[in-house]
């Protein structure tokens, strides 16, 4: 039922905050808190940018804008769908990509890592980049618009996910250098080298997959769980990186709280584990040699 009483912005991202705090909701695909998260729903339904004046918020909304909004506020309050997926759009390294529930809502913190251009760890602009479990394809996407010279590859499990990625690949106008790969971790890349290889595959361990807040089901569960510690892909992953990467190569992966089961199962290893300014944790970094050096290990631990 159409709440009346409400007519101006300000209402409704009033009335948004007030029901996500009565409902409990989880904030963690984009927000943190129930006001970001209602004025990111609010305004981005009615496409209107974040930094609006403030005296927009006092203007009176049409009747048909009214029922939107509130339809939109209701599904996320009442079926807990994540705003990106209700708004079909999610940002990443400011930076606007088309999601929905084929594909994981970017929130990577390797975003800061594309921003600052790797630095100082990449030795030179990458000639060819790969995003392995790319999902909508954003860490690619981005990793192309800041280095415009490099080719790009984005490789998925999922053909779902794929169509996605390629949805985006043509909404950023990058389709003559930016290339999909259906295959499972590096099996559709035979024989292929890379400067650098980022990854955000499935990490997700099953203690922590099944405490997840109802928001995270409306995600594929082949991008989140992946194992009883989370590490069945990365595992694979870390045997055959040294074979796909150039001799100055770096591998960067993502493994969030599975970096306890990182750790725990490769102990002589010197992962170098990232820190980030925006928060975020769980991501480290390998470089060929290290790759190289420590294969054998990798390849018996599969």
């Amino acid at each position: 039922m159409i709440n009346s009483r409400l007519r101006t912005l300000r209402d409704h991202i009033r009335w948004a905050v007030s029901r996500f705090h009565e409902e409990d909701l989880f904030f963690g695909h984009g927000t943190d808190n129930a006001w970001d998260e209602a004025r990111q729903l609010i305004l981005g339904a009615l496409h209107l940018p974040w930094e609006i004046a403030d005296s927009y918020l006092d203007c009176r909304l049409e009747v048909d804008e009214i029922a939107d909004l509130q339809r939109l506020i209701a599904r996320r309050v009442d079926e807990r769908v994540p705003t990106p997926y209700l708004l079909g759009e999610a940002w990443f390294c400011g930076m606007s990509f088309i999601v929905d529930d084929r594909v994981l809502i970017p929130r990577s913190p390797i975003a800061e890592l594309i921003e600052s251009h790797f630095a100082p760890w990449l030795d030179g602009e990458p000639a060819r980049i790969l995003d392995l479990c790319t999902g909508s394809g954003c860490i690619g996407i981005a990793c192309a618009d800041e280095f415009p010279e490099a080719e790009v590859v984005l490789s998925d499990l999922s053909y779902d996910a794929l169509e996605v990625a390629n949805q985006n690949i043509e909404r950023h106008g990058v389709e003559g250098r930016v290339f999909t790969v259906q295959g499972d971790g590096f099996e559709g890349l035979p024989g292929q080298l890379f400067d650098l290889i980022v990854s955000n595959p499935p990490y997700v361990d099953a203690e922590d997959f099944a405490d997840m807040p109802d928001e995270y089901q409306h995600e594929p569960e082949l991008a989140l769980a992946c194992g009883d510690d989370g590490l069945n892909l990365v595992r694979r992953m870390l045997s055959e990186a040294a074979n796909h990467l150039t001799e100055k190569g770096l591998l960067i992966v993502e493994v969030g709280n599975s970096q306890v089961h990182v750790q725990a199962l490769y102990p002589e290893v010197d992962f170098h584990w990232l820190d980030f300014q925006r928060g975020g944790h769980g991501v480290f970094m390998l470089s060929a040699a290290q790759c190289r050096e420590h294969q054998a290990v990798f390849a018996a631990r599969v």
